[in-house]
């Protein structure tokens, strides 16, 4: 097992950016570069031993620096949605960058997903491990505290790809952290993958996918994915929540105990024998089927990437908690740590 750096380019303001590859004993490899904590490249063997990268992104450094939709990246302050880009803490209302219609997304236009990360290796018997750290000032993106992030990527021996986050503030801020990351496990469109999820509820939404405060029966809806089924299976149905996410993008609420590391999903694509297994601490994962993709973006070896390139299973709290208090809390206070780990299993099937 090991772990090299390259140089990656520079930002527009002549900062260099550093690209490190992780690669486990057993051969499969995990590139992250320190702009943005993203996750460029993960390759991972099929059912014929063959590697291939499973991850939507880019070869270089400049298509990252322009407008893309999160491939890989870190992403914060909150990661999904905050209704009308606003919440209030403490008495107080903190105005949010508006940039997902009439509500804020991710983090904001200038997010963790454009922060440049502080890298080093880290000690770890499990495999390589990179750790990263950011300090959000008070006041970045609009929300109060200054915040420092750390996040650990490891590779493991046992084929896994571990995300470790924590963080701690010096005032009261709302914090939700995940990976962006798009998985793709044949290199076709992720129609025929088969999805499966350990939640008999997901959070429905409105028209500008903020969730609608219920926590809803996946029973007889397109959102039961309790037995493996191929995503693409029901996601052109007349359903409202599937008109409301044009597809997939909504959150399951997670059945095993809040807090506890648990499993939460496992995409198998029959094509390649490739197996994903999802375990988290987090109490939900946004299903997003890459609906918004619409091939105005060329990725790695010149692929387009149109509707339904790639998924996502972003482990996190649930979409603007902060605005909807029967949600889980999302509030940090200075002397508590912030915690979230995620764990992305890889095997294949014969």
């Amino acid at each position: 097992m090991s772990i090299s750096s390259q140089p990656f380019g520079e930002t527009a303001d002549g900062t260099p950016i550093e690209l490190y590859t992780l690669t486990n004993a057993n051969g499969l490899e995990a590139a992250i570069m320190t702009y943005g904590g993203t996750l460029t490249a993960l390759r991972v063997p099929d059912r014929a031993g063959a590697f291939g990268d499973i991850v939507l992104g880019f070869e270089t450094l400049e298509p990252y620096l322009a407008d893309h939709p999160f491939f890989g990246a870190l992403v914060g302050r909150f990661c999904n949605r905050i209704a009308g880009a606003q919440f209030t803490l403490n008495g107080t209302t903190y105005p949010l960058a508006r940039n997902d219609g009439p509500n804020h997304l991710h983090g904001g236009p200038h997010g963790f997903h454009r922060a440049i990360w502080r890298a080093s290796e880290r000690p770890s018997d499990e495999g390589p491990s990179l750790a990263l750290h950011y300090l959000s000032r008070d006041g970045e993106e609009g929300y109060p505290g200054n915040l420092s992030v750390d996040v650990v990527y490891t590779l493991t021996d046992q084929n896994a790809l571990r995300i470790d986050y924590s963080a701690t503030t010096d005032r009261d801020t709302v914090i939700n952290l995940t990976n962006h990351a798009y998985f793709n496990l044949t290199g076709d469109d992720i129609l025929s993958h088969e999805l499966a999820l350990d939640g008999t509820r997901f959070l429905p939404i409105d028209e500008t996918l903020i969730p609608i405060g219920e926590l809803r029966s996946v029973q007889d809806t397109p959102m039961d994915f309790t037995t493996s089924t191929p995503i693409g299976d029901r996601i052109a149905s007349d359903d409202e929540q599937l008109r409301c996410g044009q597809g997939y993008d909504h959150t399951w609420v997670l059945d095993k105990p809040t807090g506890a590391l648990g499993h939460a999903a496992r995409v198998y694509a029959p094509g390649s024998g490739r197996v994903l297994d999802v375990f988290t601490t987090a109490p939900g994962v946004q299903f997003y089927s890459g609906n918004m993709l619409d091939g105005s973006l060329a990725g790695k070896g010149g692929t387009i990437y149109t509707r339904n390139s790639g998924l996502c299973l972003e482990t996190q709290h649930f979409p603007d908690s902060p605005n909807q208090p029967q949600f889980p809390s999302t509030v940090l206070h200075p002397g508590e740590t912030y915690r979230q780990s995620t764990i992305f299993q890889f095997s294949v099937r014969a």
